[in-house]
Order: C-alpha cells, then sequence, then structure tokens
C-alpha cells in the first residue's frame, strides 16, 4: 500500500506559520467589522439626535430613580448603624442612696465584663447641668431639695452594642440593688431598622419593574429601526448574510441606547444630590447628626453604565429575537 510522503521540518513549519497566519488575518477582520459596525451604530445614533435623546432620557429617569432611592436607604442605614453602635444605657440610681454608695455599685458595674465603661454623675452635678442648660436656674431656687438622682451611664463593649445586647444588659441591671430604673431607648431604632428593611425591598422591586421598563423601551426603539431597515436586512439575507450579521448592528444600537441612558442616569443623579445637599446638611445640623447623602463611588458609577448597557442590550435581543426572524427572502412586506 503506497503511503504518504513525510513533508520535511521546514515545510511542516511554514504549514504551521501560515495556519497561525490565517488564524490571526481572521481574528482581526473579525474584531475589525466589530469596530465598524459599533461606529455605524454611533453615527447612526447621532444622526436622530432628539430621538436619540428622548429615549436616552427616559431611561436615565428610569435607572435613577431606583439608584437614587438605594443610596437614601444606605446613607440612613448607616446611621442607625452608628447610632446602635454607641447605644448606652442610663441607670438611675434609688434616692435614699448616698454618693459613697453609688460610687462602689459603680465600681461593682464597672468590673463586670459586659460592660465597657461606666460614668457616674451625682445629683448636685446633674442639678448644675440642668440648671445650665434648660434656663430654669430661679425657678430651681425655689426648690428644697435636690429631685435628680445619682446616674450611672453604662456603656457596653462593641460586641455588645446590637438590640439584643443592650437589652439583655439592661435586665441584669435593672435588678441590682440599688438601681430605681433603666432607660434604654432602642424601640424607635428598631422600628426605623424595620422599616428601611421595607423600604429596601420596596425600593429593589420598583427597580426591577423599571429595568423591565426600560427593556421595553429599547425592544419598542430597536423594533421601530428593524422596520426601518427591512430592504437592508432584506439585501443582506439574499446575499448569504447570516443571523449573527444581521442582528450585531442592532444589538450594538442597544448597548449605546443602555450607555447613553446610565450616562444621563449618573448626570441627573449628581445634580439631585447636590441640590438637595445644603437642606439635608442644614436640617441634619439642627438634630446634631452627622447624616448626609453619599452619591455613587467611581465603582458604583461604573456598574450603573455596566448595568444600563446590559439592559440596552437585553432589550435590543429580545425585539431582534421576535422581529428579525420573521424577516426573510420572498416574504411579503408586511409580513411579521
Amino acid at each position: 500500500m503506497a503511503t504518504e510522503p513525510r513533508r520535511s521540518r521546514p515545510e511542516r513549519g511554514r504549514g504551521a506559520a501560515r495556519a497561525r497566519s490565517e488564524s490571526r488575518s481572521a481574528a482581526e477582520s473579525y474584531f475589525a467589522h466589530h469596530r465598524k459596525v459599533a461606529s455605524d451604530s454611533a453615527r447612526r445614533l447621532l444622526r436622530t439626535p432628539v430621538a436619540s435623546l428622548m429615549t436616552w432620557l427616559v431611561m436615565g429617569v428610569a435607572l435613577a430613580l431606583p439608584v437614587g432611592l438605594l443610596l437614601l436607604l444606605g446613607s440612613l442605614q448607616g446611621v442607625s448603624a452608628g447610632w446602635e453602635s454607641s447605644a448606652r444605657l442610663t441607670a438611675y440610681l434609688e434616692d435614699g442612696l448616698s454618693l459613697a454608695q453609688a460610687e462602689q455599685l459603680q465600681l461593682d458595674v464597672g468590673s463586670r465584663g459586659d460592660v465597657d465603661d461606666v460614668e457616674l454623675i451625682g445629683r448636685e452635678q446633674a442639678l448644675a447641668e440642668f440648671r445650665d442648660s434648660s434656663g430654669l436656674s430661679d425657678a430651681l431656687d425655689y426648690l428644697d431639695t435636690n429631685p435628680l438622682p445619682h446616674t450611672l451611664l453604662v456603656t457596653p463593649p462593641e460586641s455588645e452594642r446590637t438590640a439584643a445586647g443592650v437589652e439583655r444588659l439592661a435586665a441584669e441591671m435593672k435588678a441590682l440593688a440599688g438601681v430605681a430604673q433603666v432607660q434604654v431607648d432602642l424601640g424607635w431604632l428598631q422600628r426605623l431598622n424595620g422599616m428601611t428593611a421595607l423600604l429596601a425591598r420596596g425600593v429593589w422591586v420598583l427597580a426591577m419593574l423599571l429595568g423591565a421598563a426600560v427593556v421595553l423601551v429599547i425592544g419598542n426603539t430597536i423594533r421601530l429601526a428593524i422596520e426601518n431597515r427591512r430592504d437592508e436586512i432584506l439585501v443582506a439575507k439574499l446575499v448569504g448574510g447570516t443571523d449573527a450579521f444581521v442582528r450585531r448592528p442592532f444589538l450594538y444600537t442597544g448597548v449605546w441606547f443602555g450607555l447613553g441612558g446610565g450616562l444621563v442616569a449618573w448626570v441627573l443623579l449628581q445634580l439631585s444630590l447636590w441640590w438637595l445637599s445644603g437642606p439635608i446638611e442644614r436640617l441634619a445640623g439642627l438634630y446634631r447628626s452627622n447624616f448626609e447623602l453619599t452619591g455613587l463611588s467611581f465603582e458604583g458609577a461604573l456598574g450603573l453604565l455596566l448595568i444600563a448597557m446590559v439592559l440596552g442590550w437585553l432589550g435590543a435581543w429580545v425585539a431582534v429575537k421576535r422581529h428579525l426572524d420573521a424577516i426573510e427572502p420572498g416574504m411579503p412586506s408586511g409580513a411579521g
């Protein structure tokens, strides 16, 4: 049986080099075509600036609303976490307790493992501070006795600065001899956390609904573009253009719509933060709070643009899948 002559090593080397060259040429041609299609799609959008701007504005508003609400919730959760981390108990001692007994109780409480710091405010110090802060010094002069008790300000360690940890410490403090009342006001903080958790879920539901609306808006815009370019699509299919070749310009159009909508959303967010920052700072100052609205970080802005582009691509893909496949050579103009 005849055998194929073995090729020499130089011939095998030239064949491998030729294969690599053809592969590299094909890859360069592929990426060059993508660059051309992307630039052509961008130029088509810029030829109709009014229609493109309207679509970008609709997308920008739909994206900016849930992102802005999420930023607001993040700021509220950050402030509530700071308030919870600085939770402190106020223990009012019995009226008949002397200052020496209050100091001994301070030492006993401070030696506990679940207590980080204890500050004793004597009744005379408390009355002096109340006199200075209330502006009722003249009325307080008519009092025969000091009505204020000795007070212990108990700060738990960071590992116990939670609602459950503070409540457990408060129950144990109430059981101590000489303690008349323990005050810890975390109920409003728990309600605030519950409200923010509920609002967070509502915002995510709103974000999904508006994301679906963005997909539908892009899909409808791409559908109109497909109808306007029906003849061009038919010619491309007649000369052998593949489905991927035909749908590629519309997918890039969706990506450009998404990028423009993301940029509009970022601009709207920045303008809103700039407009609201002054009144919010003044309101927070009245309550001696460090609350402030925080904008998108660099990573957050990139994430917003990426999500917008993905939504634009998804809307274009849905429209292309539904309408482009129905356009085939030989079909009537109104088919599909």
